[in-house]
């Protein structure tokens, strides 16, 4: 089976397995999507979505953040590491946004990496989960998962995994694979336990339980 049969046949039986693909971070508005992704770098979504009810409750729109002091917004961000370059990410980006862009979350990769703290992977999920646009976030699950199914060939780095993607995943969707991927990642093929490749969907086609 080539790649891009491959990636259709990992598309379907996810699909089948997770119907309600959809982004674990709790979000009612792009900006806060923004602040939680920026969050959740080496921590974990769950984590993400308690500290941010306090930080919407002491700054509860983009006015404020900006306007807030880092440290102010560093206590509370704390208990997700990397506390001060997060805080200070943060405030920056909706200062930009409230100062340079009129309060509105830009559409487009290109704006979307001008704002600071805002990465590849960030970008697409904004992308993809508020603008419904074609869009692949390469996190650990949809590199570790591309790597093991054989989707790409040991690849590590997040921008290669995304081009390689790309070239065999319909732009239609990707954004929910991601979120499939995460979801298969967490239940099934894991990281930091043994893959349960007995309970797993794509065991006959996966190249890992092939080899």
């Amino acid at each position: 089976m080539n790649r891009s049969k491959l990636a259709l046949a990992v598309i379907a039986r996810l699909k089948d397995a997770y119907p309600d693909a959809a982004c674990s971070l709790d979000y009612d508005d792009a900006w806060k999507l923004l602040v939680s992704v920026r969050l959740a770098a080496q921590c974990t979504d769950a984590r993400v979505n308690v500290v941010v009810q306090d930080l919407y409750a002491r700054f509860p729109t983009m006015q404020a953040l900006a306007d807030a002091e880092v440290s102010a917004i560093e206590e509370i961000v704390r208990p997700c590491g990397l506390g001060n370059s997060k805080a200070r990410d943060i405030q920056a980006c909706m200062h930009m946004l409230v100062y340079d862009l009129n309060g509105r979350v830009p559409d487009t990769m290109e704006a979307l990496l001008r704002l600071p703290g805002v990465g590849r992977k960030s970008a697409n999920l904004i992308l993809g989960d508020v603008f419904g646009k074609p869009a692949i976030v390469t996190d650990t699950h949809c590199i570790r998962l591309s790597n093991r199914i054989g989707l790409v060939d040991h690849i590590k780095e997040p921008a290669k995994v995304e081009k390689a993607l790309w070239a065999i995943i319909p732009p239609e969707e990707g954004n929910d694979l991601c979120h499939r991927f995460v979801l298969h990642g967490r239940a099934v093929c894991t990281a930091r336990t043994h893959p349960d490749c007995t309970a797993c969907v794509l065991q006959d086609v996966c190249e890992k339980h092939l080899t």
